[in-house]
């Protein structure tokens, strides 16, 4: 039963981008409705806690920023610990830390020194004699040598897109990061770390003072409540908002097997890719070791990327140039769209890191409360 018949907005989506504008336009008075299909809330951050271990649902989220005011916002509502993202690369059965660095090219050439390092990369990108990449597997080829390549990138691209890498454009890699240093740190953001505790608590507090429905379709329910709120925040999938009226965007979504082993410590690493076209999965999330847990038993979470369709969740916006040139003509729609604020990841078909969605929403409340 709802509280109110009118509300100054609807917000479509308890996830991350519509929780903080939710708790900032709570926080300044207005009357907030949060609804969201799913049976819970924090859309793709959401963690649940099995038997002491806080599982992330919907892949691993590591929160890195180096905007100090972003990580000021987020630690009003978590504490924070020093987690680090060192992911592992499995290739057949060999290991090699991520991402590509010293210890990575020693373990692989046997080198030492930077320059080593240097000369080994150089030598083998000078033998590709590639001058014009044509597609991304060239375009890796010029940039880290075929090593590097065929053992760390190929395989693991072709099963997140689906697709062969000689199938795929050169500008999706426009840089491959390489660091001489012996440091196997993923992020080079000041500020990184995983909640205590989880990230559910922490939409529960933006959430605070918002009525929230769950288990509920936007389009069945404005069709039902036509007049229910003065202005509307969609972070939804664009293209289903019109209808698909242009056409479908093209996503690519994950597959979940998580499993709860009878052992304290499974793989030792939160993190491991692997890097082999032939392994299915790409990658094993250990849910523990994102907190440095000790409890008895374990949670495993296996990732099977595959393309979108109607029916499963969309995750990765696919933005390569047929479809940024598709999303476009959707923006000039969202433009003429009174009323209506389009944010987060599907709603702006974009990828979006953490920091970048809560950066994006204080940007609109800024916008939209002209301060």
């Amino acid at each position: 039963m709802l509280k109110s018949r009118n509300y100054d907005f609807l917000i479509v989506g308890a996830g991350l981008f519509g929780s903080v504008f939710a708790h900032e336009a709570t926080a300044r008075g207005k009357r907030c409705l949060v609804i969201d299909r799913r049976n819970h809330i924090g859309g793709n951050v959401y963690t649940e806690n099995i038997h002491g271990i806080n599982v992330h649902k919907y892949g691993a989220h590591i929160f890195h920023t180096s905007n100090r005011n972003v990580w000021s916002y987020i630690n009003q509502f978590a504490e924070f610990n020093n987690f680090i993202n060192s992911p592992i690369a499995v290739y057949g059965n060999e290991i090699y830390n991520m991402p590509f660095n010293m210890n990575t090219f020693s373990k692989m050439w046997g080198v030492r020194t930077p320059a080593e390092a240097r000369a080994k990369i150089a030598e083998q990108i000078e033998e590709l004699g590639i001058t014009n990449p044509a597609n991304l597997e060239e375009q890796a080829l010029s940039l880290v040598g075929h090593d590097v390549y065929e053992k760390l990138i190929k395989g693991y691209t072709e099963k997140q897109w689906g697709r062969d890498c000689r199938d795929l454009p050169a500008f999706i890699i426009k840089r491959l990061p390489l660091r001489f240093t012996y440091d196997n740190n993923y992020f080079n953001d000041k500020f990184q770390g995983i909640p205590v505790g989880g990230y559910t608590p922490i939409i529960a507090k933006l959430l605070k003072g918002c009525e929230v429905l769950l288990n509920t379709d936007y389009f069945d329910f404005i069709t039902a409540n036509p007049k229910i709120s003065n202005k509307i925040v969609y972070t939804g999938m664009i293209d289903e908002y019109f209808n698909f009226c242009l056409g479908h965007l093209q996503y690519r979504s994950v597959r979940f097997e998580t499993e709860e082993l009878d052992v304290d410590n499974y793989q030792g690493n939160a993190v491991f890719n692997y890097t082999a076209r032939e392994v299915p999965f790409t990658r094993i999330i250990e849910h523990k070791h994102f907190e440095f847990g000790t409890q008895p038993t374990t949670v495993i979470s296996r990732e099977y990327p595959l393309e979108w369709k109607p029916g499963i969740e969309p995750y990765y916006p696919i933005n390569d140039e047929q479809n940024g040139k598709l999303y476009v003509e959707y923006a000039k729609l969202a433009q003429n769209e009174k009323g209506v604020i389009f944010g987060g990841r599907l709603g702006q078909y974009k990828y979006y890191d953490m920091d970048k969605v809560i950066e994006a929403a204080l940007c609109v409340v800024k916008q939209e409360f002209k301060e």
